[in-house]
């Protein structure tokens, strides 16, 4: 197999990414990445461990969707190319994922219990 190829893609699309992105858009992108990944290590977990404090595997597996589904439509609106989120300014689009946050944040508590 051949790696050097898919090394030379991954080396392009990597610098391309750099090249294009402004540093608020990598930032977001990390933070899209982080809530991914730690949702899916919790549910490794509880398909491997078990599902003993089920409440608060489910409320923080929920806040992690959800997060991350604030966080695309964040992108979007900082990001979008067809006009769709034009009429929104980023300072607008910035004070609505917060504030959905935090009222996901309270929901998540709530429910924990």
């Amino acid at each position: 197999m051949d790696y050097r190829g898919i090394l030379e893609v991954v080396s392009s699309v990597k610098k391309d990414y750099e090249q294009k992105q402004t540093k608020k858009t990598m930032i977001l992108d990390a933070l899209l990445l982080y809530t991914l990944v730690t949702g899916i290590v919790q549910f490794l977990y509880v398909v491997f461990v078990g599902t003993f404090p089920f409440n608060s595997f489910l409320s923080s597996f929920i806040c992690h969707v959800g997060l991350f589904a604030l966080g695309v439509s964040l992108r979007l609106q900082l990001t979008g190319r067809d006009g769709d989120f034009k009429a929104t300014s980023p300072e607008r689009a910035f004070a609505d994922f917060s504030f959905c946050a935090l009222v996901l944040f309270f929901v998540v508590v709530s429910f924990m219990g």
